[in-house]
């Protein structure tokens, strides 16, 4: 029972820590352009490295998740939306692993 209680309050700070301290450091206003960019990059570098790795294991074979991942770029580069990149890339996946 110790080390339980022990896991759950090491989990209840870890957890808690990220929420609290960007509220004590940054209780003024932001005002370097530096910093202000940088952290409005922060969630979209953050969600990409989260996410991309695991694109090239979400089909039986690389080849395929290459070609979707390849669509999707290009789709997103000319400025597609969101569900239609998904879509095409989807396709692609789909065309790719029909005709290998």
């Amino acid at each position: 029972m110790p080390y339980v209680l022990t896991s759950v309050l090491l989990m209840a700070i870890v957890t808690y820590l990220p929420r609290v301290l960007p509220v004590a450091v940054f209780r003024r206003n932001i005002r370097s352009r530096f910093i202000k960019s940088f952290l409005k990059y922060v969630p979209y570098a953050v969600l990409g490295s989260l996410t991309f790795p695991d694109i090239f294991y979400s089909t039986d074979s690389l080849a395929s998740a290459l070609i979707g991942t390849a669509a999707a770029l290009l789709l997103a580069y000319r400025g597609y939306s969101l569900a239609v990149v998904a879509l095409g890339a989807i396709l692609s996946v789909f065309l790719a692993g029909f005709f290998m």
